[in-house]
C-alpha cells in the first residue's frame, strides 16, 4: 500500500482509478467531486502545512488501491466538506445525488459531536463510529481510510494526542478492519499505532529488521528458487513471493516473551496458484521435500475465518535449518485476504445482477452490523463501547434449538441470552433451561454445539432483576431493563426530573434560561427524544446522564486552533541530490538522493533503496518507510570527508511561549546550525515547533538538542520522521 504523499495530484488519482473504472459518466463525476472539494477547501491548511485538499486526495487514493467504487471515491474527496466548509447535505444531493451525499453525511456524523471531557469524547467517538456503520458498510471503509491517512501524519500532534489517537485506533478501528478482513489497512494502522504508543519498542524492532535484512534476503531468495523449481517440476503454474512480517505482529510475539531470534516466521513465503486443487497439491509437494512442524498447519480453505480469509498455512524446516512459514492460496483468495469485504469491488462489473450479487455477499458477511443496531439503544457511551468489544468484536459460538435451528451468540453467553435472542416473549416467561438434556442454572456459560431447550410459563410474573447480571449480551440486558422500565416509568420520571434540575442548579444556570423553548427544542432534537417526559424517564433509568443533556446547550469544548506561520523560508521538501558524501560499494555514476521522510545526516546509520528510475534513496536504518521493503536494499555509508550541511527536522514541545523562538534561534548561533523554517503549532495548553535545520552531523545535532532542553518551558525535543 502506497505511503502518504502530500504532493499527490488528482491526475495521479485519476490514472489509478482509470485502471479499473472506465465508465465515462463515473469518471466525469469523480472530476466534478474533486473540483468541488478543491474550491471549498481552497485556502485551508492542514497542521502539517500542506493544502487541505491533500487529505481527501490521499484518502481517495487509499480507497482506489482497493478498487473502491466511484461513489465511495467521490465521497472520499467530499468527506470533510460538510464539517469544514459549511456545505449542506442538500447541496451535495443536488450536485452528486443521494447516495454520495449519504456517505459524506455518514462520515460527518461520526465526527460531529463534541464533549467537554476528553475521555468522554474518545468513548463517544467509538460509539459514533460503530453506530454509523450500520447504515452503509462503505461509511466504515471511508472512516478506516480517513484514519489511516491521519495516522500517517500523526507526528504533527502533541504526544498526548498521538497516544490518544493511537490507542483509539488499536482498541476500536483495527479490530473492525480485522473483522472485515482488510489486512493491509489493519496492518499499517497497527504499525503506526505502535510507533506512537511505544516509540522505543517500535524503532528498536525496525532497526533489528534492517540490521538482519541482508541475511534474511539471501536465505528467502534461495528458498523461493528451490520451492519454485519443485513446483515447476510438477507442472504447477504459480507465483511466489517473500512475505514481510509486520512490526506490530513482531511486537506481539516479543511481548509474550519470545526473543527476536526465535520469531521463525520472519522468514516467510506466499505461493499463489489458480485453483483450490492446486493449493492442496502444492502443500503435498512442499511437505514431501521439507519436513513440516506438527501443529503448525492451518487449513483456512476448508474452514475459512469469519472475515472471509482463506489460505493454507504451514511451517517447515527449510534451507540451512531455517524455519519458514509458507502460505498457499489462489489469486482470488489473496484479494480477499488483503482487502476483505472491499475485495468485492475488485470483481465488480457493470450490470444489476453482478451488483446485486455483490451486495448480497456483503450482507451475509456483515451480520454483526445488525447486532450493533440492537446495541444502539444503549445510551451510556462507555457501556456501549464495552458491549461492542465484548459482543461484536469477540469470538462467537454456534448453538442449536431443539428443532436444529442455529443461533449465533458471543462467547460467554448464558441461557438467558439464548432465550432473548429467540424472542423477548420467550425470555420474559422463562422459568428454566436444559442444555443437552440436562437442567442447568441460568448463569451457565454455553459452549459451541450445545442444544438448548427453554422452559416457559405463561403465568410467570416476568424476569428477575438478577438476570441483568447473569446475562452476557446487551440485547438480553436491555430487554430485561425494558420490562422493568415499563413498571418503573413513574418512578423514573420523578427521579430523572429531579436529577436534571439538581445538575442545572449545581451549575448555577437560571431555570428560565435553561428551560427556554429554544433550548428544549435543541435538546430533544439532538438527543432524539419525543418530549421532556421521555427525556426525564431516560435520565431516571440511567440511559442518559444530566451532564449529556446540559452539554448539548453549554458545551465548553474548544475549537481547533489555526496554525501560525512565524517564519517561512522556501520549504519545498524535495530530496537533496548528493554524490561524494555517500559511498555506494561497487556502483559509480548513479544519482543518490537523501530521503525527505527521515532526513539522514552524517553520523546516522543509513541504508540505500534502489528506486525505479530515480537512483538510490538513502534512509536512516530506523526509518519505518523501508521496514517492509525486502528487495532492492543495498549497503551505503557516509564518506569520511563531508563538506556540506544536511537538513533534518526536530519537534519541540513547550509549556510556555515567552521569548521561546528567540531563545531557540540564539542557541543556533553557538552551534553552527542554520534554521531553514519554523512552523508553530498552538495546541491546548502546549506550544509545538516543527523546525527544519541544516546541520553538519549527528553529534552537533545532539548537542543542540541538549542546549534546547536548557531553555525554560521546554518539555520535549525529538527528531521526527514524516
Amino acid at each position: 500500500m502506497r505511503k502518504d504523499n502530500p504532493n499527490i495530484t488528482f491526475d495521479e488519482l485519476y490514472e489509478k482509478v482509470n485502471t479499473y473504472i472506465t465508465d465515462e459518466k463515473e469518471l466525469k463525476q469523480l472530476s466534478s467531486a474533486y473540483l468541488f472539494a478543491y474550491e471549498k477547501h481552497f485556502g485551508q491548511k492542514r497542521l502539517t502545512g500542506e493544502d487541505y485538499i491533500t487529505h481527501p486526495l490521499n484518502v481517495a487514493y487509499i480507497l482506489a488501491e482497493i478498487n473502491a467504487d466511484s461513489s465511495t471515491l467521490c465521497a472520499a474527496l467530499l468527506h470533510d466538506t460538510i464539517e469544514d466548509c459549511d456545505v449542506t447535505e442538500e447541496e451535495l444531493i443536488d450536485k452528486f445525488g443521494k447516495e454520495i451525499a449519504s456517505l459524506v453525511n455518514g462520515v460527518t456524523k461520526i465526527n460531529k459531536l463534541k464533549f467537554t471531557c476528553d475521555n468522554e469524547a474518545v468513548i463517544a467517538n467509538h460509539r459514533k463510529i460503530l453506530v454509523g456503520l450500520c447504515e452503509d458498510v462503505r461509511i466504515l471503509i471511508l472512516k478506516l481510510a480517513d484514519r489511516l491517512h491521519n495516522m500517517r501524519t500523526l507526528w504533527i500532534l502533541s504526544e498526548k494526542s498521538q497516544k490518544e489517537n493511537a490507542k483509539e485506533t488499536l482498541d476500536i478501528l483495527t479490530p473492525i478492519a480485522h473483522r472485515l478482513g482488510m489486512n493491509k489497512i489493519k496492518s499499517e494502522l497497527e504499525d503506526l499505532s505502535l510507533r506512537y504508543l511505544k516509540p522505543d519498542v517500535y524503532f528498536s524492532i525496525v532497526e533489528k529488521l534492517n540490521q538482519t535484512r541482508k541475511e534474511r534476503d539471501r536465505i528467502v531468495n534461495e528458498m523461493m528458487e528451490k520451492v519454485s523449481e519443485l513446483l515447476n517440476a510438477h507442472n504447477i503454474k504459480h507465483e511466489i513471493k517473500g512475505r514481510a512480517k509486520s512490526i506490530y505482529s513482531i511486537y506481539k510475539k516479543l511481548d509474550k516473551g519470545k526473543r527476536f531470534s526465535d520469531i521463525y516466521d520472519l522468514l516467510a513465503l506466499r505461493v499463489f496458484v489458480d485453483s483450490v486443487e492446486e493449493c492442496y497439491q502444492c502443500l503435498g509437494i512442499i511437505h514431501s521435500k521439507y519436513r513440516p512442524i506438527p501443529k503448525r498447519f492451518k487449513d483456512y480453505i476448508a474452514m475459512p475465518k469469519t472475515n472471509m480469509y482463506q489460505s493454507l498455512h504451514t511451517t517447515v524446516f527449510g534451507l540451512e535449518g531455517y524455519l519458514f512459514e509458507i502460505q498457499i492460496r489462489t489469486y482470488e483468495m489473496d484479494q480477499v485476504a488483503e482487502h476483505g469485504i472491499a475485495s468485492h469491488w475488485s470483481y465488480k462489473e457493470h450490470g444489476s445482477n453482478v451488483k446485486a450479487s455483490m451486495q448480497s455477499a456483503m450482507e451475509q458477511k456483515l451480520q454483526f452490523f445488525r447486532e450493533i443496531m440492537e446495541l444502539k439503544e444503549e445510551k451510556n457511551d462507555e457501556l456501549f463501547v464495552h458491549n461492542v468489544q465484548e459482543e461484536v468484536l469477540s469470538n462467537t459460538i454456534y448453538v442449536f434449538t431443539p428443532k436444529g435451528d442455529v443461533i449465533e451468540l458471543p462467547q460467554g453467553s448464558t441461557p438467558i441470552d439464548f432465550a432473548y435472542r429467540v424472542h423477548s416473549g420467550v425470555g420474559d416467561t422463562m422459568v428454566g433451561a436444559l442444555v443437552n438434556g440436562n437442567i442447568v442454572s441460568l448463569d451457565y456459560q454455553l459452549n459451541d454445539g450445545d442444544i438448548i431447550k427453554i422452559n416457559t410459563n405463561k403465568n410467570s410474573s416476568g424476569p428477575s432483576r438478577e438476570w441483568i447480571d447473569m446475562a452476557f449480551t446487551a440485547q438480553a440486558k436491555n430487554k430485561i431493563k425494558s420490562f422493568f422500565n415499563k413498571i418503573d416509568k413513574e418512578e423514573n420520571l420523578k427521579k430523572g426530573t429531579e436529577m436534571l434540575q439538581k445538575e442545572v442548579k449545581k451549575r448555577k444556570i437560571p431555570y428560565a434560561e435553561f428551560y427556554s423553548n429554544d433550548n428544549i427544542e435543541k435538546i430533544l432534537d439532538e438527543l432524539k427524544f419525543n418530549d421532556m417526559t421521555d427525556l426525564h424517564i431516560n435520565i431516571g433509568n440511567g440511559k442518559i446522564t444530566p451532564t449529556q443533556v446540559i452539554n448539548t446547550i453549554y458545551n465548553d469544548a474548544k475549537s481547533k486552533q489555526e496554525m501560525v506561520l512565524d517564519r517561512v523560508i522556501n520549504n519545498d521538501e524535495k530530496s537533496v541530490i548528493v554524490k561524494g558524501d555517500i559511498v555506494v560499494d561497487n556502483i559509480d555514476n548513479i544519482k543518490i538522493n537523501v530521503a525527505s521522510c527521515c532526513k539522514p545526516i552524517p553520523g546516522d546509520d543509513i541504508v540505500g533503496y534502489i528506486s525505479k528510475g530515480h537512483g538510490i534513496n538513502v534512509h536512516r536504518t530506523t526509518c519505518p518507510n523501508i521496514a517492509e521493503l525486502e528487495e532492492r536494499i543495498i549497503d551505503v555509508k557516509w564518506n569520511t570527508e563531508i563538506g556540506k550541511k544536511y537538513a533534518t527536522n526536530i519537534l519541540i514541545t513547550a509549556n510556555e511561549n515567552q521569548n521561546l523562538l528567540i531563545n531557540i534561534i540564539n542557541k543556533t548561533s553557538n552551534s553552527d546550525i542554520t534554521i531553514q523554517s519554523i512552523n508553530t503549532i498552538n495546541t491546548s495548553g502546549r506550544y509545538m515547533f516543527d523546525i527544519n535545520l541544516l546541520v553538519d552531523n549527528v553529534e552537533r545535532l545532539d548537542k543542540f538538542i541538549n542546549d534546547i532542553y536548557s531553555i525554560s518551558g521546554v518539555v520535549n525535543v525529538e527528531r521526527i520522521i514524516k
